[in-house]
């Protein structure tokens, strides 16, 4: 490992045994990087230096920024942290904003700066927030002066946090005047490949997030698989989606991606569905990221905008359900671009597109990553049995200060808690969460096909499926139903649902119990959160 630059080393300290760390991948040529590296100057100061610096990097209503008009909001960024904050390398910055260029500016200049960057949802609450700041030992913390309430209450409760600095401020104290008066030019710290830069927190499906550390190589690592292999990714690509930037899907899709290649991204706050297409439109953007549950309500929309210009959509933080991968393909011509990445990795490691997408099935780890299915001992089974998928690569599990890294990590393999099987032809075809498996009567049952199977009735709009207790069965299916406009919930909808299922998959995996709901619950990143059912 090479000398840190950190003079904080809390992080590097922090870091599991590396006899824990799983096995890491360097098999392709380009994901040799040289023992020194800040990837933010990669980037950044690359792409500018590449002949970029007039081109669009990050785009909204308000207007452009072009690669040299961000880099000077990075570096001015950087000179606040080093200066007013007195930050050293290795500290840890709260970041906490909705998707908008100051929030990428903040994250590149806390790269920048040898820091370490600690990127929030923006709708933590205080008690949250609090966890996340103890258990990181944030520093200091760069805030949206929208999120201000939360977070000052936070800071109340953590006396370890430094000071605050609030954007979109005209305070003489907000970052944009502090700003002002500092140079346009940082020479970024000479970071080795290995020191901490990102504290990315899990996004709560368990209920109980942990802190994910990655380097500054796996930054670019994820920029060199997925997006190179998979999307195929040019210059000329305009990148949009709803991901928030806190999440790394997000993080990876909407920023890190773009930029690797010299493209433009565009960053919205508050997006719905109907915003989303109407962007698309606007932006003539060419690559989508958002979740499955956003393509199942734009698809019926689609036809009111131009969506020309969209080349590929990805779909990604929970189960894709075939059925609304047809009705997106129907509505666009477009064939969704399935993947399952995880904080733990970064980004995505399986997944498929254009021709190579099987109906139904995830994909096939992509070039850099390996992938397999294991039994309950740890070997592998054979194709057509469901089992935990294991995943090595370049990229790979390390919790700050969990024991729960033992479970993640087992013989170089990390278990990413999915239930899967591989076909013949080496798909991987997901089943759900290994948590997520209801047995019932004997017999093994993944709620989401069951979701699948629901959602191609009409009057479905969304749904969850969980076992529920049952003295004679040990568990039942149980469905959680919204319902689209114009159906009403009853007894009679509830018996055709039933039989809508029995005719759809095996009879034997039907809803015995299904609860019409307003809604579900789900983290802010769109996944749904089962263990709240459940916990009911």
């Amino acid at each position: 490992m090479a000398a840190t630059a950190h003079i904080d080393t809390f992080a590097n300290d922090s870091l599991p045994p590396r006899e824990r760390w799983p096995e890491l991948l360097f098999d392709l040529p380009e994901l040799h990087y040289p023992d020194r590296l800040n990837c933010a100057v990669e980037l950044l100061d690359r792409m500018v230096d590449a002949g970029h610096a007039d081109r669009p990097a990050i785009c909204n209503y308000q207007g452009n920024w072009t690669y040299s008009q961000l880099r000077d909001k990075v570096d001015r960024i950087a000179h606040v942290l080093r200066q007013d904050l007195q930050l050293v390398p290795g500290n840890r910055v709260l970041l906490r904003g909705a998707n908008h260029p100051m929030m990428a500016a903040c994250v590149l200049a806390v790269w920048k700066a040898g820091c370490i960057a600690v990127p929030t949802m923006p709708l933590l609450r205080a008690k949250e927030l609090t966890a996340i700041i103890d258990k990181a030992r944030v520093n200091a913390a760069l805030c949206a002066s929208g999120l201000r309430e939360e977070m000052e209450i936070a800071r109340g409760r953590s006396p370890a946090l430094g000071k605050v600095v609030y954007f979109h401020d005209r305070a003489p104290d907000a970052l944009e005047q502090r700003m002002a008066s500092r140079s346009a030019r940082f020479d970024a710290v000479d970071t080795s490949v290995e020191d901490v830069c990102l504290i990315a927190f899990t996004s709560g499906t368990t209920g109980i997030p942990k802190g994910t550390m990655h380097f500054h190589r796996d930054v670019l690592a994820v920029c060199d698989c997925f997006p190179r292999s998979t999307l195929a990714s040019q210059a000329d690509d305009i990148f949009i989606g709803t991901p928030p930037l806190a999440f790394t899907f997000g993080l990876g899709g909407l920023l890190l991606f773009p930029l690797r290649v010299g493209a433009a991204t565009v960053l919205l706050e508050k997006l719905t569905p109907e915003l989303l297409l109407k962007a698309v439109q606007d932006f003539r953007a060419t690559v989508c990221f958002t979740a499955p549950t956003f393509y199942r309500q734009m698809a019926s929309m689609a036809a009111r905008y131009d969506l020309s210009s969209l080349k590929k959509t990805v779909s990604a933080g929970e189960a894709l359900p075939s059925a609304t991968r047809d009705s997106w393909r129907q509505a666009t011509g477009l064939a969704m671009i399935d993947g399952i990445g995880a904080t733990e990795m970064l980004h995505i490691f399986i997944s498929a597109a254009g021709d190579a997408i099987r109906p139904g099935a995830t994909g096939k780890p992509i070039p850099g990553y390996r992938a397999c299915v294991l039994d309950d001992d740890g070997n592998p089974v054979p194709p057509g049995v469901i089992g935990r998928l294991a995943v090595k690569g370049p990229t790979g599990c390390r919790y700050l200060a969990d024991a729960r890294q033992a479970d993640y990590v087992r013989n170089g393999w990390n278990l990413t808690g999915d239930a899967y099987e591989m076909d013949a032809d080496g798909y991987f075809r997901y089943r759900a969460r290994t948590d997520d498996m209801i047995i019932s009567g004997g017999y093994n049952i993944a709620g989401p096909e069951v979701e699948d199977a629901l959602l191609k009735h009409a009057a479905v709009a969304e749904c969850g499926v969980i076992g529920a207790p049952d003295e004679e069965r040990g568990q039942i299916v149980k469905a959680f139903v919204v319902l689209k406009q114009g159906f009403e919930p009853g007894a009679a909808l509830a018996a055709e649902l039933q039989n809508f299922v029995k005719n759809a998959i095996a009879p034997y995996k039907y809803p015995r119990a299904i609860e019409f709901r307003a809604g579900l619950p789900r983290t802010e990143t769109g996944k749904l959160q089962r263990y709240r059912l459940r916990n009911e």
